[in-house]
């Protein structure tokens, strides 16, 4: 099992569910998820964590900045 070399942290108070995260994300770490926020978005979730390398496209992407990018230091 490959280490993952980063994380992402979605704020579901900024996140409005648009969806550019799941579809820019080269590696597939974002998915729609079953949650919705107080809003009524329904929200992405960080999956398949053990493949993202901390591009960070998806932070980029959010027109929201609702996704924050940490990069694994080994």
């Amino acid at each position: 099992m490959a280490k993952s070399k980063g994380e992402i942290v979605i704020s579901e108070q900024f996140c409005k569910g648009c969806g550019y995260c799941v579809e820019f994300c080269p590696k597939d770490c974002v998915t729609i998820g079953d949650k919705f926020s107080a809003q009524g978005y329904q929200l992405p979730i960080f999956a398949n964590e053990e493949d993202c390398t901390a591009c960070a496209i998806c932070g980029k992407m959010c027109p929201e900045s609702a996704i924050e990018v940490y990069k694994f230091i080994s």
